[in-house]
């Protein structure tokens, strides 16, 4: 599932609940605030917690690594918004991907991070 559609459903879900105004979604779900912080450069990251992200059965490795990643953001997004869910902001990333029967799987571990939080 990518980022985008994973937005699209949890923004109608949350519109169907009444929990958004229906001309604004926040980048920030306020949810982040749950976790300690710690500055990394110029960026704002989780100090105590991280996402995985996984895949499997796919034809290659660069496809599998991306269907982790698109997993990580997907998930990350919609605990935290957008704003914390970009993998190539994330901090302290692993990953560990192998070749299997079914195809090429990928698991991914990283420390969401925001850009925008000084």
């Amino acid at each position: 599932m990518t980022l985008a559609r994973t937005l699209v459903i949890a923004a109608a879900a949350a519109a169907g609940f009444g929990l958004l105004a229906p001309a604004a979604i926040a980048d920030d779900t306020g949810m982040a605030g749950i976790h300690s912080w710690m500055k990394v450069g110029r960026k704002t990251c989780f100090g105590d917690h991280s996402h995985a992200g996984n895949s499997s059965g796919k034809k290659s490795e660069k496809a599998a690594l991306a269907a982790a990643i698109d997993d990580w953001q997907g998930f990350t997004a919609f605990e935290y918004g957008t704003d914390w869910a970009y993998y190539k902001h994330a901090h302290a990333k692993t990953k560990s991907c192998s070749q299997e029967a079914s195809g090429w799987s990928c698991s991914i571990d990283a420390v969401p991070c925001n850009p925008r939080r000084r």
